[in-house]
């Protein structure tokens, strides 16, 4: 009897491929400080234009722009539905030295990886999957 209900794997990328290559960062340690009990994964778009900090801007670092992130999503987390697949939230980022911009982002639950269903969380960009 097949294994593989729709035939065999042809490709498979695991998540620890996609952190190993810089495609998904693990921010697991942050959210658990934030009280997120789940492995934590923001997709490299959205750490690149919400956590580092671009050159030009004054007063700001790595690290707390990581803990907005989390503190947010832990925020969007206790406000969702049940059964609710894509999490949206936002917050408000300053990458020049002006006003602060709206960021719209989605959160969503699945297995940790290919072999491993424990639950993980994915931060990516709205138009990400």
């Amino acid at each position: 009897m097949n294994n593989h209900p729709f035939g065999e794997v042809v490709y498979a990328y695991t998540r620890s491929q996609a952190v190993a290559d810089g495609f998904q960062i693990e921010v697991t340690k942050t959210a658990q400080e934030a009280g997120i009990r789940f492995p934590v994964f923001l997709t490299r778009s959205v750490y690149d234009a919400y956590v580092t900090v671009p050159p030009v801007v004054a007063g700001q670092d790595e690290a707390g722009r990581l803990w907005d992130v989390v503190n947010l999503l832990k925020f969007a987390i206790r406000k969702a539905q049940p059964g609710q697949v894509r999490l949206p939230f936002a917050l408000y980022v300053r990458n020049d030295n002006r006003r602060p911009r709206l960021a719209k982002l989605v959160a969503m639950c699945g297995p940790l990886d290919i072999d491993d269903p424990a639950p993980a969380i994915t931060v990516m960009l709205p138009d990400e999957d």
